[in-house]
């Protein structure tokens, strides 16, 4: 078993504890859905790949299908899917012991599989990589607790406390608020715990039973795995106290909605930030990463909001962003520069939706900041006050943020071609599918009305 001494400590900790029953083998398709094959351990320790057919990149959130396949049409041929055991981790929800394994897609002659989420994410890393820079991260999850939500055309309502009462809104970094979901943090901080992951804090937010999980600083492709994996603990934690962990970008109305955050640096060949100089200051490259930033996330927005409730979430004074400002400590601008030590120094960027896929989120950041630094682009002036004083920049659906995404070919360059055709054709098959169903809106105000 060569492979106990290629997994990371947490998960050897977690095997001395429990006989290994099963290995979940995963990978994450483009809206982020673990998908993949559990595996009895002892057949598992006898192979070192397993196959997927690649059509799971071109499904829509509805089990649907993208016209993807290309000129050979839709033959559905295997991946080859080879384990990262670096990421092996326990699933400790399990009733047996069971180990999860991120693997990396491949095709017949060894070549990385350009539409999966995490390639995509490691060929944009190699971009950072070749220039002597290492990209450094830091994302925040937020999300909601709501009550079991089994008929679609019901609300999402706030889940109920340990107080017996609905979880409160409008209570941010209310300590009191944190302690009524008390049950499910509990079992949040033991599942990470055996997981092997750093929990940075965890928050209220400002939405009824929404919360906020911080992850401290890191390699790109590592923290997007953790939040992959987050999003499944979170749920299982949620579940076994008769709640829903969700990450809809907009799950309830008149409330806040829900953002992934993702905090940016990059180290130079020795370590240093270059985003601060040698007296303490801010660089070109620190201005440059917030002109790529301004300049190209439009064309990303598609990808940092994936879908048509996303958009619900870009509104003024509801905590979300609504153009592309930047400005120092300021939560109103979609770019903000936190306080930190000139060595900590670091962008903020706060448009993505926790909606998103957060290998690509990750990868659509780092591509616009690597952009910027490359064409030497220059930020707008800094921005003084209250952003949602100002106008709207963002796309204001999915059908717009397509158009931009398809017109930045030299996004698709560093996100990969074949990525940006099979991620275009996927979405817009999810918005036909949209189009095809008539809300409570529409039947309330219109079928009497016009």
């Amino acid at each position: 078993m060569s492979w106990l001494n290629q997994i990371p400590q947490a998960a050897r900790d977690y095997l001395e504890a429990n006989r290994l029953d099963e290995v979940e083998c995963m990978i994450g398709d483009l809206p982020g859905i673990a998908r993949g094959k559990a595996v009895p351990a002892a057949k598992w320790e006898k192979q070192t790949q397993f196959h997927l057919p690649e059509s799971i990149f071109f499904q829509t959130i509805t089990g649907g299908w993208g016209e993807a396949a290309g000129e050979d049409g839709f033959i559905e041929p295997d991946m080859i899917l080879k384990p990262d055991y670096s990421t092996a981790t326990a699933a400790p929800w399990a009733t047996d012991g069971t180990l999860q394994v991120i693997h990396d897609a491949y095709d017949r002659k060894g070549n990385l599989i350009q539409f999966s989420p995490r390639n995509v994410l490691k060929r944009v890393v190699a971009l950072y990589e070749a220039e002597g820079w290492t990209p450094v991260v830091a994302p925040e999850m937020e999300f909601f607790l709501v009550a079991p939500n089994t008929d679609p055309a019901k609300p999402i309502d706030p889940m109920i406390g340990r107080s017996g009462r609905p979880a409160a809104a409008r209570q941010a970094y209310s300590m009191t608020a944190v302690d009524d979901y008390g049950p499910v943090i509990d079992d949040i901080y033991e599942f990470a715990e055996i997981q092997g992951f750093e929990i940075d804090g965890i928050t209220q937010e400002g939405g009824a039973g929404q919360l906020e999980i911080n992850l401290n600083h890191g390699d790109p492709v590592e923290l997007a795995d953790q939040v992959f994996f987050f999003k499944r603990l979170l749920k299982e934690a949620a579940l076994k106290h008769n709640c829903f962990a969700t990450f809809m970008a907009k799950p309830i109305e008149n409330e806040p909605g829900s953002a992934m955050h993702v905090h940016h640096s990059i180290l130079d060949r020795d370590g240093s930030n270059i985003f601060t100089g040698p007296q303490g200051g801010e660089t070109d490259a620190f201005f440059q990463f917030i002109g790529g930033l301004q300049q190209h996330l439009p064309s990303v927005i598609a990808v940092m909001a994936p879908y048509v409730n996303s958009y619900r979430r870009y509104v003024k004074d509801h905590a979300a962003p609504i153009n592309l400002e930047w400005a120092r400590d300021n939560r109103t601008t979609g770019l903000r520069v936190p306080l930190s030590s000139p060595e900590a120094r670091r962008i903020e960027n706060r448009l993505a939706g926790m909606d998103c896929n957060p290998y690509l989120c990750i990868a659509a950041s780092l591509a616009c900041g690597y952009l910027g630094i490359k064409q030497g682009l220059r930020p707008d002036k800094r921005f003084d006050g209250d952003a949602y004083a100002g106008e709207g920049e963002l796309p204001q659906g999915l059908y717009s943020a397509l158009e931009l995404f398809d017109e930045n070919t030299a996004m698709h360059d560093l996100l990969g071609p074949e990525f940006a055709r099979v991620y275009s054709i996927v979405k817009r098959a999810e918005y036909e599918e949209f189009l095809h169903v008539i809300s409570p809106w529409e039947r309330e105000h219109l079928l009497l009305n016009v």
